[in-house]
């Protein structure tokens, strides 16, 4: 089964609506840009309204990144990434999400697999594998 995105405070985002309907035949067709992944995030993340952080304000307006928000009372901005498993990822969105995405599909799948499969690094591919199923099991972490 698939698990969590960390998101709002106690809420969480669910692997399983992020790779909804997402096969491995379609997948670099649904998620070929930065900009794909970002309004994925936005789109599950803030389904249910914003609530800012900060102040707990609702109200928003566009931030200044893709598909961030910026709360209107505090003016405090948050990116689709924050506070998700992609947060300050070193590597670019499409690639951390077909290795979530591979993870989940398979989590005995091997960091040295996936290293192959998309010509990076072994030991970034084994920090990312493992921060995915870290959130899969629940583990908070808020590198």
């Amino acid at each position: 089964m698939l698990k969590n995105i960390k998101k709002n405070n106690n809420t969480s985002v669910n692997f399983s609506d992020l790779f909804e309907d997402v096969t491995i035949d379609n997948f670099d067709d649904i998620y070929k840009t930065d900009l794909d992944c970002k309004r994925t995030l936005a789109d599950i993340k803030w389904k249910d309204g914003f609530v800012c952080r900060h102040c707990g304000h609702t109200n928003f307006c566009s931030g200044s990144d893709d598909y961030s928000r910026r709360c209107t009372r505090c003016k405090r901005q948050e990116s689709a990434t924050a506070h998700t498993v992609f947060h300050s990822c070193k590597i670019n969105l499409p690639e951390a999400f077909k290795i979530a995405f591979m993870v989940c599909c398979d989590p005995n799948i091997s960091a040295k697999h996936i290293s192959d499969l998309l010509d990076k690094r072994h030991m970034t591919c084994l920090n990312f594998k493992k921060k995915v199923l870290d959130c899969k099991q629940g583990v908070v972490n808020d590198d």
